[in-house]
């Protein structure tokens, strides 16, 4: 189960992009013609949001031509470039299944009035930082105790030296 979880969380990207239902957003998608690559935009409103951890999807639906198609996107696939908000719209279900009946004006959602158009981010994995090892590495060479009781050692010397000067005075 362990290896399940690890395999998992390399395939997760480490930021998405904070999806709602009611939004319309622009997401960029790459697509492969034989050996050529190129992105492609697909705009419209989200519809739908399930599924968690690796396997999150999130429906996205716009009226083509007179006919509403409706696509399905995995939040961290490689495919999906970016998605880009473009409107933030106004829900109050979960899913929006009843602009699949609707044409026209009325299969959109209402704006928030006074919402910002912000491309918020959610972190999801963390990213580690590096320290650096190189002095750690020099300082147990010289010594030969690990690198962590020779910054105590030097932490500690200066402040009872100190100590001994003030009550000399």
């Amino acid at each position: 189960m362990d290896i399940i979880k690890s395999i998992e969380h390399e395939q997760l990207k480490s930021k998405i992009p904070e999806l709602r239902v009611g939004n319309t957003v622009r997401v960029h998608v790459r697509i492969k013609e034989g050996n050529k690559e190129r992105i492609q935009v697909f705009e419209g409103i989200i519809i739908k949001k399930q599924g968690g951890g690796l396997n999150a999807t999130f429906t996205v639906r716009k009226i083509s031509y007179g006919v509403g198609v409706e696509k399905t996107f995995l939040v961290h696939s490689p495919l999906v470039e970016k998605v880009e908000l473009v409107r933030v719209g106004k829900a109050r279900r979960a899913k929006l299944y009843y602009l699949r009946d609707r044409v026209g004006k009325a299969a959109k959602t209402k704006e928030q009035i006074g919402a910002r158009i912000e491309d918020r981010e959610i972190t999801v994995k963390e990213e580690l930082v590096e320290e650096p090892v190189a002095e750690e590495v020099v300082a147990e060479a010289e010594t030969g105790a690990p690198a962590a009781e020779v910054v105590e050692e030097v932490v500690e010397t200066p402040v009872a030296e100190e100590t001994k000067t003030e009550s000399a005075e």
